[in-house]
């Protein structure tokens, strides 16, 4: 049985929850996001592991923070992986749409793949899929809501 470690952080949000493996952070949780525990695992409660998370996340929250410094370990096929690594590309307070996301897995015509990769991003925030916007400049799909994906580029816009 797999342990996954776990803490709660109150954000603009709402309250996140945080996991990870005991060495890397795999998965944030947002408050309306739709999920439920793997009955396999033993999820088990352990808020110092979270230390350095909490903080950048605290930091990013209060418009200190541009880019995080985490070790990640987000669990997903070499696809998505690669999805995941260019959403990091894109600069805090700037969007792109899910097509020009395509172009730069080298498939132009993979905006369906790439948005449902985006979509199964283990790391919302950290890696930053809401900075991902429909080909009309309309905000699209967000594990957390649209609410959220809006508070959060609002956050970036300001800083």
């Amino acid at each position: 049985m797999d342990t996954i470690w776990y803490a709660e952080l109150n954000s603009p949000l709402g309250k996140l929850t945080l996991e990870c493996d005991g060495e890397a952070l795999t998965r944030i949780r947002l408050p309306k996001e739709k999920w439920q525990a793997d009955p396999e695992s033993n999820r088990v409660r352990k808020p110092e592991l979270f230390a350095e998370a909490a903080a950048q996340l605290g930091a990013y929250f209060r418009g200190e923070r541009k880019e995080f410094d985490l070790k990640l370990n987000p669990r997903g096929t070499d696809f998505q992986k690669k999805v995941w690594d260019l959403l990091r590309e894109i600069p805090l307070g700037q969007t792109i749409t899910y097509g020009e996301l395509a172009a730069k897995t080298g498939n132009p015509k993979a905006s369906r793949a790439v948005g449902a990769a985006n979509g199964k991003n283990p790391l919302p925030i950290v890696i930053p899929c809401h900075r991902v916007i429909g080909s009309n400049g309309k905000l699209t799909g967000f594990a957390g809501g649209l609410e959220a994906k809006k508070t959060l580029l609002k956050l970036e816009k300001n800083d």
